[in-house]
């Protein structure tokens, strides 16, 4: 019988490292008390998927995985009752069916005979057949198993109790007091409330950005908004639909009787000692509610200019603007592109003590300390005008506007800008420039504006590549000449020093290829000639991108090229994202 052959070897044998690498690794493996393949890795050298083929072959047992359709729990076998959840969470471990006395598992040492020795034992001597998958996809297959799809949540703790936990009183007439009453029971049983607490786990702990909870005629749709991209994950089941409604407006403070009308609300949990604010929507639709809650990770948003996205030449024209003593400063983008985190990394850049900051925003989604922030409460007449009106006498330097949305809030800003002040505010355009037509559409004149303008810049996101998983490739020619053409570099680089990188999935980036987002931007430092065309033709786009492009700065287009040839991103994000160059 051949002697076993050791997992660095098979490593190397297989092509997966070089012998330098297995050396490394090694090294790192010793001194860090981890096993090799943790050292492999953590180096870059391998993904943990290259690692379980690797142990695999070592070993000579099957690799399960979601792709290959292995890693898939049989049911009806009441599995759940022969391993428990809190076993298979501890050790990485998921029982996939049994036959005849044999228990198949899979889990990510099959080597490791002390936990085969303790599940034959926990399995009242069943003999146990190993499989070998990744960690990431037994606890992904683990949730999907053990949750029952909704209907059989375990209750857990969010580190805290989630903020409005406890009953809140609802003020009601005597007609509807019982069907109120039952609403609230509902949405306060166990199952309903761990079952909550399991959609608000799992969606911070993939990232996402937005849950959606929406209900069909037959069916109830969950879907996760992650890094821009809308993900469907397993839903409540249609009979708990209306008691989870219930339960997400008592913990918003929100009248559960009411169905007919849109309603919007906050609240805030605490997640590894990370606070979250989750921002409700709810919407009536012709199958029932829609709910949508934006989630806002405090701990997740690093304010630092130097990590959005900005090239050298954009960050310096951006805080030329932004250090001006006066003037208006717009940053444009749709909704949910990050213009209100770059604006907060500029405030976090250029804030010091000797200057005053004052802040009206709708609603105020980062808390800063040294700045003076203002919610706007339209019902009570706390509008983006008053507020700025009220600013003005509190003796401050630097203004934020969360957004430009009417005439009078335009007008406002001027004044503003024109009596000595540097206002921040964004708009909604579908590039910079145009920030100076509709400006002048609502009502600025031409040769106030050219007078008080600074800067005015647009941005978007793309997606990151996973470094993990991201894989070289060689480009058609049209691409690479487009490349060259569109991205504006100067001297142009060389086609034959061009790479190109891919989108391919690892289990570390849940198999999309891509891991987070980055900013790109165009901003446009407004120069002399830029004034002079503001003053005497007003919103004539074409004279001003001409007049940009010969002070040096660059589209949005240009910007996404750079961060394809830098290989953060790749070619189809930004065909994707942008438009090409007028």
């Amino acid at each position: 019988m051949p002697e076993k052959q050791e997992l660095p070897d098979v490593l190397v044998s297989s092509g997966v490292i070089t012998p330098d690498q297995k050396d490394k690794a090694a090294r790192v493996a010793a001194t860090s008390k981890c096993t090799f393949g943790e050292a492999a890795v953590k180096l870059g050298f391998a993904t943990d998927e290259t690692i379980a083929i690797a142990i695999s072959k070592q070993l000579g047992v099957p690799y399960a995985s979601r792709e290959n359709k292995i890693l898939k729990v049989e049911k009806g076998q009441n599995l759940e009752r022969i391993i428990s959840e809190s076993y298979a969470r501890d050790h990485s471990v998921l029982p996939l069916f049994l036959d005849e006395g044999v228990l198949a598992v899979a889990m990510t040492n099959p080597d490791d005979m002390m936990l085969l020795d303790n599940l034959k034992l926990l399995t009242s001597g069943l003999e146990i057949q190993s499989f070998v998958a990744t960690r990431a996809q037994i606890l992904k297959a683990i949730d999907e198993f053990y949750t029952g799809g909704g209907a059989q949540m375990i209750e857990k703790s969010l580190a805290s109790a989630t903020a409005g936990d406890d009953v809140q009183e609802v003020e009601t007439s005597s007609e509807t007091r019982v069907d109120l009453d039952q609403m609230v029971r509902g949405a306060e049983g166990a199952q309903i409330v761990s079952l909550v607490n399991a959609i608000l786990k799992q969606g911070i702990s993939e990232r996402a950005s937005d849950i959606h909870i929406e209900s069909y005629d037959e069916r109830v749709m969950l879907r996760f908004r992650i890094d821009g991209v809308l993900y469907e994950r397993m839903a409540p089941l249609k009979k708990d639909f209306n008691a989870v409604i219930s339960r997400i407006k008592i913990l918003s403070k929100l009248d559960i009787a009411e169905r007919r009308l849109p309603q919007d609300g906050t609240f805030s949990i605490k997640v590894q000692n990370r606070n979250i604010d989750l921002r409700v929507s709810i919407c009536p639709t012709v199958f029932g509610e829609k709910v949508v809650m934006r989630v806002l990770d405090k701990g997740a948003v690093e304010l630092n200019i130097d990590k959005i996205g900005f090239e050298p030449r954009q960050k310096e024209d951006f805080l030329v603007g932004a250090n001006r003593p006066h003037g208006l400063l717009f940053l444009t983008g749709p909704t949910g592109s990050g213009k209100t985190t770059t604006l907060y990394s500029v405030l976090n850049t250029i804030k010091t003590p000797e200057l005053n900051f004052m802040t009206i925003e709708d609603p105020v989604e980062i808390k800063m300390a040294g700045l003076n922030q203002v919610q706007v409460r339209a019902t009570i007449g706390l509008t983006f005008a008053a507020a700025l009106r009220s600013f003005l006498r509190q003796d401050p330097d630097v203004i934020l506007v969360g957004e430009v949305r009417d005439q009078e809030t335009a007008q406002t800003c001027l004044r503003a800008a024109l009596t000595g002040h540097l206002v921040l505010s964004t708009l909604h355009t579908n590039d910079a420039l145009s920030a100076v037509v509709r400006l002048i559409d609502l009502g600025i004149e031409p040769f106030l504006l050219s007078s008080s303008l600074c800067c005015v810049a647009a941005q978007r996101l793309v997606r990151r590549l996973c470094p993990h998983c991201k894989k070289a490739f060689l480009p058609d020619t049209k691409d690479v000449e487009m490349c060259i053409r569109e991205s504006l570099l100067d001297p142009a680089p060389d086609p034959a020093k061009i790479t190109f990188y891919e989108a391919r999935g690892c289990d570390k980036c849940a198999r999309t290829g891509y891991s987070g987002r980055t900013a790109i931007y165009e901003v446009y430092l407004i120069v002399p000639e830029m004034r002079e065309i503001i003053y005497k033709y007003g919103g004539d786009l074409a004279r001003l991108r001409d007049a940009a492009q010969r002070a040096g700065m660059w589209t949005l287009r240009a910007s996404g090229w750079r961060k394809v040839i830098s290989g953060q991103t790749s070619l189809e994000e930004i065909l994707g994202v942008t438009l090409e160059d007028e």
